[in-house]
């Protein structure tokens, strides 16, 4: 952390599809967002089904210039006033991650600034200081993303150790494997989501895998494996019928029962560990906290307990920039000759 009294901090992102940069200023440790930039391919891997990691990198390549000059206008910054660099480093995509940190060098380079290496993970983490809420300690952080599912444990502002994570899919990953399953489009976590609205979440007995383990692990490959099933079963039931209402109907209804299942094992999981630490705050941090029902839910378990509870705004969940300069406020420059991508980085 620096110890001047205000500093700004340019934030640069590139892990997966989105190529974002955002400036953000630090002031007696209050964070404000001057700009907040992405450029989001999901209409161009959405006929894909998924990331493709080529097609994302050459995207990277011709969006990251044209992303921070806009985050430097908006936010009406030149060069000269930025105190610190910050971009990410790992978890993600190899070539994504190689366009955003080796054009994050070459401007440390160039505008002679020091450059701090971001975890993406932490940074979702740390998504959480951008509201400028009262954090008590020890927290809880629920972290849930298309990658990730982990709990991590926050001592302190920069003392984190991961307690649990997922032994197989990412809950992320598991909303997309669903989405494919039921043909109704990606990213499938909205999707689910929209159609959940209509549906019955207790219309099917899906499983609930790990829930009551006595460790802080997640699993939703059975849940995954759950719906599969019971999806299949039911449309052998009613392919008879061939009613385009009827189809609509289980489809939202299987949508409701799963992200019902999902959250329930993600809220049990995080008020387990909760408890268990003591905590005095818990935290929700990644894409999937952008869920609502995920978010009302676990709102509503932390304030039975009378804890803390703090979450992002829903815009700061998905991957962005303003999220990567908050972390980069707590980690100290480095050579950026020394800085190579991880891929595989974890907490």
């Amino acid at each position: 952390m620096s110890k001047k009294s205000k500093i700004i901090i340019i934030g640069i992102e590139s892990s997966c599809d989105e190529t974002a940069a955002a400036l953000v200023e630090i002031k007696a440790g209050k964070f404000k967002i001057l700009s907040n930039i992405v450029s989001s391919q999901i209409k161009i891997h959405k006929k894909y089904g998924g990331v493709v990691p080529e097609v994302a990198a050459r995207n990277h390549i011709v969006n990251i210039l044209p992303v921070i000059d806009r985050a430097l206008t908006e936010a009406k910054i030149k060069p000269a006033r930025i105190d610190k660099i910050a971009v990410t480093f790992g978890p993600g995509l190899i070539t994504s991650l190689m366009v955003g940190l080796e054009t994050a060098k070459t401007l440390a380079f160039v505008w002679k600034k020091p450059i701090a290496a971001v975890n993406h993970m932490k940074a979702h983490l740390y998504a959480n200081w951008l509201a400028n809420q009262a954090i008590k300690y020890p927290a809880i952080c629920l972290t849930v993303s298309g990658g990730h599912t982990e709990l991590i444990l926050i001592k302190n502002q920069t003392n984190l150790k991961k307690v649990g994570q997922t032994v197989d899919d990412a809950a992320g990953e598991a909303f997309d494997k669903v989405a494919k399953l039921l043909e109704i489009g990606y990213p499938g976590g909205p999707m689910i989501s929209r159609l959940a609205q209509t549906g019955n979440p207790k219309a099917f007995k899906l499983a609930r895998p790990m829930i009551n383990s006595k460790d802080f692990n997640f699993s939703f490959s059975g849940l995954k494996t759950s719906v599969l099933y019971a999806y299949e079963n039911s449309k052998l039931k009613t392919k008879n019928l061939k009613l385009k209402a009827n189809s609509c109907k289980l489809t939202a209804d299987m949508c409701a029962s799963f992200q019902q299942a999902a959250v329930d094992v993600l809220a049990a999981k995080t008020i387990k560990a909760a408890l268990h630490f003591g905590a005095k705050t818990v935290m929700l941090s990644g894409g999937v906290a952008a869920n609502q029902l995920l978010r009302e839910t676990l709102q509503a378990e932390i304030k039975k307990l009378k804890l803390n509870f703090v979450m992002p705004d829903k815009s700061l969940c998905t991957d962005n920039a303003a999220m990567i300069a908050a972390a980069g406020y707590f980690e100290k420059p480095i050579d950026w000759k020394k800085i190579r991508v991880n891929p595989n980085l974890s907490i």
